[in-house]
């Protein structure tokens, strides 16, 4: 399947890369044409460094006292986090960085984690929102444990906004030539029989 794979560069940063694959792939919440593979921004401390260098750019004049981080993106989340802190308004900032427990589309923070949101600027950190149902989940849970969202971001997500909060995005479904994402029951490659590739989830994907 990596053989398959075309390497897209983010815009204002050739160090930041993912890998799209294509095919029939399934998710948590749909069926997709295209595998996005974030394993280098997510791991590789260089890249999750400059990714968060973008990131920041679009928040260096909105208060933040804690970034929330889906989807395995805790190291982008610490970068930004000092990024945020060394410039702007939250200059000197001490910004906490945490991740809930997530089940199906339910956030849960422990009793030692929630006075990192109540009554806190919480910034939203995910790797993907095409459907958008994980990340309004998300959203619902920091008004759920008291904390007020002062931003969302992605790697890769669709164009939209929740609540009147724009998603800032490093890479857009309109950046992969024929992107589509379909409810698994209304998936054209299953009716045409078409065999599922892989699983893929925010760890990456399995071959079936």
């Amino acid at each position: 399947m990596e053989n398959r794979g075309l390497e897209l560069t983010a815009r204002g940063n050739k160090k930041v890369k993912i890998r799209v694959i294509e095919g029939h792939f399934a998710t948590q919440h749909s069926h997709v044409s295209h595998c996005i593979d974030m394993t280098a921004v997510k791991s590789e401390m260089g890249m999750a460094k400059e990714a968060a260098k973008l990131f920041a750019a679009h928040f260096y004049s909105t208060p933040v006292d804690t970034i929330l981080t889906l989807e395995r993106t805790k190291m982008i989340g610490a970068f930004l986090a000092g990024e945020l802190a060394a410039n702007g308004v939250n200059l000197g900032a001490d910004i906490a960085v945490i991740s809930p427990e997530v089940s199906g589309d339910m956030m849960i923070l422990r009793d030692n984690l929630s006075p990192y949101v109540k009554n806190k600027r919480v910034l939203l950190l995910t790797a993907t929102a095409t459907t958008g149902l994980t990340l309004a989940g998300a959203l619902e849970g920091i008004r759920y444990y008291g904390g007020e969202t002062a931003g969302a971001a992605a790697v890769f997500g669709g164009s939209f906004s929740f609540r009147n909060i724009p998603v800032v995005r490093l890479f857009g479904v309109e950046d992969i030539r024929g992107y589509s994402s379909f409810p698994a029951s209304e998936c054209p490659y299953c009716r045409a029989g078409i065999k599922i590739d892989a699983l893929v989830n925010s760890y990456g994907y399995s071959k079936i």
